[in-house]
């Protein structure tokens, strides 16, 4: 891992330094800040460039916004003025075919925006709008799109619409995201994010309103999801707040996690030896997230080490994961008020 970085966003609206540089030790997996930068209001979703030069922010307001930093230095530096995605609340963002892709919450909608000479996000900016509505009249009154993501494989665009308990399938063609169809979820499931098995061939989509994981068959030629089993993420029926917010996939497939707010718990799920395909999913474990309201939860690319960004406690707590088990075992955290999500360079 040598002189490895993560980056972590945070919301500078409830006291968050922006986004934050930091030193990842290789043997523990500890993080040490090294600077920040508030030059983006509320940061709350980052990915970074395939050469790590770059790393583009949403900026999650009213009236949304993207924007790209150059990371060469440990000082991160706005590249230029972030640009407006036609979209309210932009809460995740991806980059496919050399275009930046934002997910925006508020206005129900996924922006596509093309890249400069200087890898920063410009104009024309083209916006597919969701429609439709869930049967929750708080939280599903009207479309929200919360994750965009392209699928493995090339071909497909992915996106997930709390409010209209949908995934998504897209294409991407000459600047813009055309509907290649729309696959319903269970109704009030309130889908948020998903993610890819690494055969391709398998998808786990977390649900926000429901604390369960949808277990999906994905053909990646046809651009065909089919869901196939909802398995639940916490032991029993909670009392209190339970909002899953993010799942992630080990490298080798056999173990998936998911966070849960309000329980404030990472779950372990284990998938069934007899189901290569990772189709087959069982609740081992939950473990305490070492703070408060996890909002993202990230696993180092090596599967060595897992980082929940705890939001309302506003710290980063991270664990060592069991290879044989998958269960994490906290290694200790860091302060970064607001802590919203955590990618590494």
């Amino acid at each position: 891992m040598g002189d490895a970085r993560a980056y972590i966003g945070s919301f500078t609206s409830a006291g968050g330094h922006g986004v934050t540089v930091a030193r990842l030790d290789a043997d523990s997996g500890a993080l040490t800040p090294l600077a920040a930068t508030d030059a983006v209001p509320d940061p709350s979703y980052l990915a970074l460039a395939p050469d790590r030069g770059v790393l583009y922010a949403v900026s999650e307001t009213e009236d949304g916004a993207a924007a790209a930093l150059s990371v060469r230095d440990d000082v991160p530096e706005l590249i230029a003025p972030p640009v407006p995605v036609r979209g309210s609340g932009p809460t995740h963002l991806a980059l496919a075919d050399g275009r930046l892709l934002t997910a925006n919450y508020g206005s129900g909608s996924v922006s596509c925006l093309p890249l400069g000479a200087d890898s920063a996000p410009a104009g024309p900016v083209h916006v597919l709008r969701h429609e439709g509505t869930g049967p929750d009249p708080d939280r599903q009154e009207g479309p929200h799109a919360h994750q965009v993501l392209p699928a493995p494989a090339g071909g497909f665009v992915l996106t997930v619409d709390l409010g209209t308990d949908t995934v998504g399938v897209r294409t991407l063609a000459d600047g813009a995201l055309r509907v290649h169809r729309d696959v319903p979820m269970r109704p009030g499931s309130g889908p948020r994010h998903l993610a890819f098995h690494p055969d391709g061939h398998t998808v786990y989509v977390l649900n926000e309103l429901a604390p369960t994981l949808t277990v999906c068959a994905w053909d990646p030629v046809a651009g065909q999801l089919t869901p196939r089993a909802e398995i639940p993420v916490l032991d029993g029926d909670p009392s209190g707040d339970a909002y899953p917010s993010e799942v992630v996939v080990a490298p080798d497939g056999r173990f998936v996690w998911t966070a849960t707010r309000g329980q404030d718990v990472i779950s372990v799920l284990a998938a069934d030896p007899d189901a290569a395909d990772g189709s087959g999913l069982r609740l081992t474990a939950t473990v305490d997230c070492g703070g408060h309201w996890p909002r993202d939860l990230a696993l180092h690319p090596s599967g060595r080490f897992l980082y929940a960004a705890n939001e309302r406690s506003g710290d980063v707590t991270w664990f060592t994961v069991d290879p044989e088990t998958g269960l994490p075992r906290r290694g200790g955290s860091v302060p970064v008020p607001a802590a919203s999500c955590v990618v590494f360079g």
